[in-house]
């Protein structure tokens, strides 16, 4: 039985997961036309800001997965979705602008694939990619912690290559500053105020992080799992006066913009 991508569950936290590419292409120049794309656009909600950022451009979105490529094509039905695999994506472009929002931490290489989607841009076109950089997090560690202790070791065994470790900004600024006339790095910690508890912060990972480890359990390994990661990261999440528990999400933001 697998949990797969799930809009819903993603999109439960919709507010908190849209800022971060908000303030990415708040770093994108105006005025692009031309094409733009979105790569792993999921069910669209980066999208949709990708659209007001660069209204004269003509936009689309491929995503690996057919359920959030549904849910993006029903929120923007007048845009081109399609499902496709960034890894075997060979769209040669140009174009003017390529946002990658919280997707190519699952993608190896970043030494080769970075250089070769900018290589895709039109001249003076923009790279705009974020990832979250939160491996060394509690939420995490914890995650390959739990899985390596339990009966289910065998099972998730590769589930902790399934993200890509990230480099430190200055390794991501020289990686791309020999194919682009402008890079912008810069890293943000958000402290995200969820209601609910600890249970909050299993349901945002239950959307993204934890994916891996669920999928290749049956329902009662995935039961027991997340008891047991829910008991180990609540130290974690003190309740706040006001109920919330404040969840620290570290993530790295990169603009690349080719030269004229």
């Amino acid at each position: 039985m697998s949990v797969g991508w799930k809009p819903e569950q993603y999109l439960a936290f919709e507010d908190e997961r849209t800022r971060p590419v908000r303030d990415l292409l708040a770093a994108v120049p105006q005025g692009y036309g031309g094409r733009a794309i979105d790569l792993g656009c999921g069910p669209g909600n980066s999208t949709e800001v990708l659209c007001a950022r660069v209204p004269a451009a003509r936009v689309s979105g491929i995503d690996s997965s057919e359920a959030m490529i549904e849910a993006a094509r029903k929120r923007l039905p007048l845009l081109e979705f399609s499902v496709a695999d960034i890894a075997g994506w060979h769209d040669p472009g140009p174009f003017d602008v390529i946002l990658a929002n919280a997707v190519l931490q699952w993608l190896p290489d970043h030494a080769a694939l970075l250089p070769a989607l900018a290589a895709k841009l039109a001249p003076g076109g923009a790279l705009a990619v974020q990832m979250p950089d939160n491996l060394a997090e509690p939420t995490h560690r914890l995650m390959h912690e739990v899985a390596m202790q339990g009966p289910w070791r065998r099972k998730l065994e590769g589930a902790a290559q399934s993200r890509t470790a990230l480099e430190g900004a200055a390794w991501y600024f020289d990686v791309l500053r020999p194919h682009a006339a402008y890079v912008d790095v810069w890293r943000t910690t958000y402290h995200h105020s969820l209601a609910g508890g600890v249970g909050a912060v299993v349901e945002w990972f239950k959307g993204s992080g934890l994916r891996p480890f669920l999928d290749p359990l049956d329902a009662a390994e995935r039961s027991e799992y997340l008891e047991r990661y829910t008991a180990a990261i609540a130290p974690f999440f003190p309740e706040r006066a006001d109920g919330s528990v404040l969840l620290p999400f570290p993530r790295l933001f990169m603009v690349a913009i080719r030269q004229q």
